[in-house]
């Protein structure tokens, strides 16, 4: 009888024990213990975190961050951080929250359009992964890079096709280069690189004429008809007179610096500048910004007829008045030049 007694004692004892070493296991590990409203929650683990790092993002996100400690020390997650951008939603427990920060790193939509620069490029880049401006920099004006791949300082901007694409948020600066290289490459295709061949443009001339017709005019219905233009005069042997490219060779000079040319004047047109597309034949050597796409296939896909003048339409503000002789040409200019005075822009 005393031994029954005994027994049943340490039976009791050890359901006790289980029982509280369950509710442990629960409370660690399958209890829910997030702390926020949303749906879901992001944090972003930097290259070479700490776990210290990690836990500084996770805290305000949890319930009972020491009990979140316990676990992440178990499952040795406190010594295996692995960088990138992680989902924890809500509901979950500690151990869901471990597995998803070690594995399951998410993807992120990188998008650029209209950048003047590579420093502008990488300063938008910058913004959506974690590879600094100075990095991204570096990378993209790498001379033995730029040399292997056939670009140059002044052309390397044109290999940035700008659209949406998607990375992960830890993508190096390298990584992110390269892979803007096969997309620039990708872009090329058989069909696009035999378009230019038929016009007698490389994919850089391509792409050197497609930023003047983006800074012409940002309507896609109407840059078709603006590269006709320009196509006609390098035909003939025109100069392309074409104005975003003296406003970009003013810009290289220090009294413009921080400036705003709304209106061009003849001294602009004296510029010393091989971008100076009034005193210079052809193409200017580079393209003067980064063109959309829109504007690259517009080049390609040129409209054919006999225009060779056209200037912005001051009834039509961001739309052009196309001619085919000088005389009215003029007449269209000095209808916009008057509008221009109304407004009282002289500069």
């Amino acid at each position: 009888m005393y031994i029954k007694r005994i027994l049943w004692a340490v039976a009791l004892i050890g359901l006790i024990v289980i029982a509280v070493f369950s509710y442990y296991v629960y409370s660690v590990m399958l209890k829910p213990n997030t702390a926020f409203n949303n749906d879901e929650a992001y944090i972003y683990v930097s290259t070479d975190a700490t776990y210290n790092q990690v836990r500084e993002q996770l805290e305000p996100l949890l319930i009972d961050i020491d009990k979140f400690d316990a676990l992440a020390k178990q499952k040795k997650y406190t010594t295996h951080i692995r960088a990138g951008k992680y989902a924890i939603k809500k509901g979950m427990n500690n151990n869901d929250i471990i597995n998803s920060i070690r594995s399951k790193n998410l993807p992120v939509r990188v998008s650029f359009n209209n950048q003047e620069s590579l420093p502008k490029l990488a300063g938008r880049i910058a913004q959506q992964i974690e590879a600094d401006s100075l990095s991204l920099l570096q990378a993209m004006t790498d001379s033995v890079f730029l040399k292997k791949n056939t670009f140059n300082k002044q052309s390397a901007l044109g290999m940035y096709i700008p659209n949406s694409y998607e990375l992960f948020w830890n993508t190096s600066a390298e990584v992110f280069r390269d892979r803007m290289l096969k997309e620039y490459n990708r872009f090329w295709n058989d069909n696009r690189i035999k378009k230019a061949k038929a016009i007698g443009l490389t994919p850089k001339e391509i792409m050197t004429l497609g930023s003047i017709v983006h800074e012409e005019s940002k309507q896609a219905s109407e840059q078709p008809r603006i590269a006709g233009v320009y196509m006609n005069r390098l035909r003939i042997g025109m100069p392309l007179q074409a104005d975003p490219t003296l406003k970009y060779a003013a810009y290289q000079l220090p009294e413009y610096q921080d400036t705003i040319i709304k209106r061009v004047l003849n001294k602009h047109k004296e510029i010393e500048s091989p971008y100076n597309t009034y005193k210079y034949l052809g193409l200017p050597p580079s393209l003067i910004a980064m063109p959309d796409i829109t504007a690259i296939d517009a080049v390609l896909n040129y409209e054919k007829h006999n225009y060779l003048y056209f200037v912005a339409d001051a009834q039509r503000l961001g739309y052009h008045k196309f001619a085919k002789t000088l005389s009215q040409h003029n007449a269209n200019a000095r209808a916009y030049h008057r509008y221009l005075s109304s407004q009282g822009i002289n500069k």
